[in-house]
């Protein structure tokens, strides 16, 4: 297991970030285009710790790294568990899972990492899952159980036969709804967030339009009540105009300017600055930087509008500066 730099979320301080061999242990069919993965330790030996709302990303070879929420038990320290959703138009990560990853294979694996975290500081919750948005939920929910909160999950999906995990929701009776859509049709977001609740938190994973359409029902919430997931970039991400600007490096004292065409991440890594970095469209959270100085223009998917607000951390991959210069601590 080697470490590799990493910076927590809302601090300073450089911790290491595991670099973990896994071996897939098991390979099974969890819905229509679904494929569960086991992975465990090629010794049996335990794995780093993580919570509900954790990712982790598998290295595949081929320059191909993917992000999957882990969707296990969290006090099971010798398994994790992912669920892969065959993307037909996707960029090869999920079509090399599920062709030609195998039990038995080992594989190099990064993280666990947390940007969807469960804090049940209210005392209910109400977790919105579309389609493979199920897998970080999973474990939420049985959180959720053990801290004595309140919960309901709706689950929605194009097909029943195309949504994972239904035997094992079932046990969870009344508190459970299923909408298939080609049987219910759309999920009643109306009906589910048009009154504000002060005592409820909203958890959503899921496709884009899902998200977008749960944002815009919650945006007369009270501040912190809705906390989503994504794996792709919003649409209007990247839309807004570029302009030049320069960051310093509090670190190491050198200044360099990022041009409108580029990013901060690809002129450091240009002038041999070494940083961690994984997606390059602001969805991972692996190059979260810390801002000492200056204010960040925000174009990532991961930062909820309160650190947003706050200004003090940012994804060098896709955000820039709204301003002439920005102080970064590297």
């Amino acid at each position: 297991m080697a470490a590799l730099p990493s910076r927590p979320r809302g601090g300073a301080a450089v911790i290491p970030e595991s670099e973990t061999t896994v071996v897939v242990t098991r390979k099974e069919a969890l819905a229509d285009d679904v494929a569960g993965l086991t992975l465990r330790a090629p010794d049996g030996g335990p794995l780093p710790p993580w919570e509900p709302g954790a990712h982790i990303e598998l290295v595949l070879g081929d320059g191909l790294v993917r992000q999957y929420s882990l969707c296990g038990d969290p006090d099971d320290p010798h398994g994790w568990r992912v669920a892969v959703l065959r993307e037909q138009d996707g960029r090869g990560g999920s079509a090399h899972v599920h062709d030609k990853l195998a039990e038995g294979d080992r594989l190099t694996v990064r993280g666990p990492r947390n940007h969807f975290a469960f804090t049940p500081s209210r005392p209910r919750c109400l977790f919105i899952a579309g389609g493979i948005g199920i897998t970080p939920i999973l474990p939420m929910i049985a959180a959720a159980q053990a801290a004595g909160a309140d919960w309901r999950l709706v689950y929605g999906g194009r097909r029943r036969s195309s949504m994972a995990f239904l035997a094992e929701l079932e046990r969870h009776g009344e508190r459970v709804q299923t909408s298939p859509q080609d049987e219910t049709g759309l999920l009643d977001l109306d009906g589910l967030l048009g009154e504000p609740r002060a005592d409820t938190l909203v958890y959503c994973c899921g496709p884009e339009a899902l998200l977008a359409e749960v944002e815009r029902r919650c945006a007369d919430w009270p501040p912190g009540s809705l906390r989503v997931e994504r794996f792709t970039p919003k649409p209007e991400a990247g839309a807004a105009p570029r302009e030049a600007f320069e960051v310093e490096l509090a670190l190491s004292g050198r200044t360099l300017k990022v041009p409108a065409d580029r990013s901060i991440l690809e002129v450091l890594e240009s002038a041999g600055v070494a940083v961690l970095s994984s997606c390059q469209e602001g969805t991972c959270g692996t190059c979260e930087t810390a801002v000492l100085d200056g204010v960040p223009d925000h174009r990532d998917s991961v930062l909820t509008e309160e650190e947003r607000g706050a200004g003090d951390l940012m994804m060098i991959c896709v955000s820039r500066a709204a301003g002439p210069r920005l102080t970064l601590e590297l």
